[in-house]
């Protein structure tokens, strides 16, 4: 399995001081928890792909942004999501034209891949910081539950609990919202 590890706060300080050897190590270290994120949000592998590059060259340009060196994968999340988010208001701004019922079907469906994954990415952004590190770490980063309660300081059962309010959270605004495609929007 890869290594699923964020790149330590040591490096992230030293990148933020300026050092490009550090900054060249972060975003190479970044990159497969990034592309992990792009590729549950984005709809197309293309899109994840480019929102992950799109991701890393903010990372590059912004590491002085970010306040808290151990913010790092909430930050890395908020950037690539908001990045899909575009895509896919990009994709239904400027449909490609489609070539035959076919390719018809197909962007159809795509555009509704690219609307729920937005919903969900919206579901999830909604939640209370300590609600989303948990599900962030666990469903998107795939670390073991020990992991994440290590990672946050938390006792597994209150991992748990968090996590599993998480959840509750995410399905209720979901259910809440009428999905696109059903019929029933208005």
């Amino acid at each position: 399995m890869a290594d699923l590890r964020w790149p330590g706060d040591q490096l992230v300080l030293a990148a933020q001081r300026g050092d490009i050897d550090s900054l060249a190590a972060l975003v190479a270290g970044s990159y497969p928890n990034v592309q992990r994120f792009a590729h549950s949000l984005c709809a197309t592998p293309q899109d994840a792909e480019d929102a992950a590059q799109e991701a890393l060259i903010i990372l590059y340009r912004k590491i002085g942004m970010l306040r808290a060196s151990g913010a790092l994968a909430s930050w890395m999340f908020r950037i690539v999501r908001n990045e899909c988010l575009r895509r896919a208001r990009t994709m239904l701004r400027n449909p490609p034209p489609p070539r035959d019922a076919t390719a018809v079907e197909s962007a159809e469906e795509e555009v509704l891949r690219r609307l729920e994954a937005e919903r969900v990415a919206a579901a999830v952004a909604a939640l209370p910081e300590d609600q989303r590190r948990v599900l962030v770490m666990r469903d998107l980063q795939g670390y073991s539950g020990r992991m994440t309660a290590d990672a946050l300081g938390l006792s597994t059962a209150a991992m748990k609990s968090r996590l599993h309010r998480a959840r509750a959270t995410v399905r209720s605004l979901l259910s809440a919202t009428v999905p696109v495609g059903s019929g029933l929007e208005g």
